[in-house]
């Protein structure tokens, strides 16, 4: 439909700010007068339906001394412009899709303006604009010959028997040498600062995975480590800007943080969800089986934001949490002061950084070498305390996470079922009724969290504490636009 006003105020009439947006999109149209616009059910990742404007028209481009059209279609939400449009491709019948740093597979458009959305300076004139850009380094779409369109055709029916049962399914395909049947362990790490290497270098040396790519979404050449590694390359270990590269990963380990100007904690959190909604949706795309491993901060609730863009289930999407300290915390305990559990062990649980709690389960009693005697409960405080001291002089640098990361990656890898404090879904533990995560004891195996180890030894003051992060965290939650 040709752009009018008037037949638009009446379809946007459930937008927020329906204003804005039209004086926005007439902006638009004096540039690029091809947009038609129409209202349409939009599905999200989740299977939801939604009315959206589908705001659709061609962008010129130049390639290599050639000019192009390139269809595409902005569907602008509700809230827009305080959210940025969700960018599709479009192509003809005689168009295929070039998958690349910019687009998936699906025709999805991924962009830093749009993870870097915020208004009133981003608007639909600029993301076009930078759009023509990235297009212009990198076409996104190329024309199907008619020779292709026959290959097209029959692949298309091939798949068709494969569906019908009609192929012999008996032989194993073999993808790039490996078995397509889920024996290839494969990881992407997301992210190339320092904690991404680490992640990288702590996995090929613990061989917990037959291939390891790191995808580094930084903007130019390869910098400081990332170039290092291209330089004395490791086995089995591969470095992309292309999300493609991550297609059949196992685990997705997220490691990158916004490197906004926001002033405020609440604002640095919002453009690292930001960043995510430009990543996640991708990740999952490309490995829509995978376990999700969450690094980057605040963790707690950026496992919760990778939870509701991925659409995964709860117990494929989990941060590292607690698992460092929790380590540290029973080393420190059984060999520094060399008190030995008796059916029972000790973990720092809840929320990472400064309001984590250490927690016991199982038995009351400690064995302590150095008395050959019995703690009894009321000094199970003093040792934790004692502990917790101890911990608290111990930093988290980047390659203690990578190895910790690692540890973790290997249980999932190896379905070894063994129990870590990671951050999951904490709904139903400790009485918490909101939709937080917190590290808590948790069997790890190939589907992620296969169990919650929820008998902890009663104790009202760590039930309490647990209870005051889940409505700290839940609160900015709320504050946050996803």
């Amino acid at each position: 439909m040709e752009f009018s006003e008037e037949t638009l105020r009446t379809q946007l009439v459930k937008y927020k700010f329906r204003d804005l947006t039209i004086e926005e999109l007439k902006n638009v149209v004096k540039i690029y007068p091809n947009f038609r616009f129409s209202m349409d059910t939009y599905t999200f990742k989740d299977g939801s339906l939604k009315d959206l404007l589908n705001f659709s028209g061609t962008i010129p481009v130049k390639y290599q001394g050639n000019s192009y059209n390139i269809p595409i279609c902005l569907w602008i939400l509700d809230s827009h412009p305080f959210a940025p449009p969700i960018c599709l491709l479009k192509p003809t019948i005689n168009m295929e899709i070039s998958v690349g740093k910019h687009v998936d597979a699906r025709g999805r458009i991924y962009l830093p303006y749009l993870q870097n959305w915020s208004h009133p300076k981003s608007i639909i004139i600029g993301l076009i604009k930078e759009m023509i850009e990235k297009f212009e380094e990198e076409l996104p779409l190329y024309s199907v010959s008619s020779s292709d369109e026959a290959k097209q055709l029959e692949l298309l029916s091939y798949i068709a028997k494969i569906t019908t049962g009609e192929t012999d399914m008996n032989s194993k395909t073999r993808v790039g040498g490996q078995k397509k049947d889920g024996g290839f362990n494969k990881v992407t790490v997301i992210g190339a600062g320092d904690l991404g290497i680490a992640c990288v270098l702590a996995i090929a040396a613990k061989g917990a995975a037959d291939q390891v790519v790191l995808l580094d979404l930084s903007e130019g050449a390869a910098k400081g480590g990332t170039m290092d590694l291209g330089i004395f390359a490791l086995p089995n270990v591969e470095i992309s800007k292309d999300f493609s590269a991550s297609a059949n990963s196992k685990v997705v380990v997220l490691t990158v943080n916004s490197l906004g100007n926001a002033q405020s904690y609440l604002g640095v959190i919002q453009s690292n969800v930001d960043l995510f909604r430009g990543i996640v949706p991708a990740v999952a795309h490309y490995s829509h089986n995978s376990v999700l491993l969450v690094a980057s901060h605040p963790v707690e609730i950026m496992t919760y934001v990778s939870w509701k863009l991925s659409a995964f289930p709860k117990s494929r999407v989990i941060g590292i949490g607690c698992n460092l300290d929790t380590e540290r915390f029973q080393y420190i305990i059984t060999n520094l002061l060399k008190a030995q559990t008796v059916g029972k062990e000790a973990w720092i649980i809840g929320e990472r950084g400064e309001d984590k709690v250490p927690a016991w389960s199982g038995s009351n009693l400690i064995t302590c070498h150095q008395t050959e005697g019995v703690v009894n409960d009321n000094s199970q405080e003093q040792l934790a305390n004692r502990a917790m001291e101890v911990l608290k002089g111990k930093g988290q640098k980047s390659w203690s996470v990578g190895l910790s990361i690692a540890d973790l990656i290997e249980s999932i890898l190896k379905n070894k079922r063994k129990i870590h404090s990671i951050s999951t879904l904490a709904k139903g533990c400790c009485n918490i009724n909101s939709e937080v995560f917190l590290s808590m004891p948790c069997i790890l195996g190939t589907n992620g969290v296969t169990e919650i180890i929820k008998p902890l030894k009663e104790d009202k003051l760590v039930a309490k504490k647990l209870q005051s992060s889940a409505a700290s965290i839940h609160d900015l939650q709320q504050q946050l636009k996803l």
